[in-house]
């Protein structure tokens, strides 16, 4: 059975999209820590991170990084915390979450955004990333 990340990667269900490329997708997490909460996720749906090609985990790694910088500089925040859990959908992501305080990085204290803003978003980080990666 597809996860639900596979789904969205096949475009059966939508997403407010960072960046893409053949490899790898990063849209915007729907049930956020923080402003700018976004996942990193491989098109190749493996369960466990161990499980991945070492050479796309180094690849999953630098995407993620890119991501990140294109975030930090449209959100404001102190860092940019990284978590590898993979429990909650069985399909290897990257959370990269805007964080000030260690209590961002907790996964029990959720903000909401109305789909407006989700989009506006997506937007502003998706030409930060696209701009710092044409070169």
């Amino acid at each position: 059975m597809k996860s639900i990340f596979s789904k969205i990667i096949s475009q059966e269900i939508p997403c407010y999209k960072i960046a893409e490329n053949k490899d790898f997708i990063a849209f915007l997490d729907i049930n956020p820590n923080s402003l700018g909460h976004t996942l990193c996720v491989p098109k190749v749906e493996v369960n466990d991170f161990l499980d991945l090609d070492e050479e796309i985990y180094n690849s999953l790694m630098s995407f993620s990084r890119k991501v990140a910088l294109a975030i930090k500089q449209v959100v404001p925040c102190e860092k940019i915390g990284l978590s590898l859990i993979g429990l909650e959908v069985p399909h290897v992501h990257v959370h990269l979450i805007p964080i000030s305080t260690m209590e961002d990085m907790r996964f029990v204290k959720k903000v909401t955004f109305n789909h407006e803003y989700f989009e506006s978003l997506a937007k502003k980080i998706n030409t930060i990333y696209a701009l710092s990666n044409s070169i």
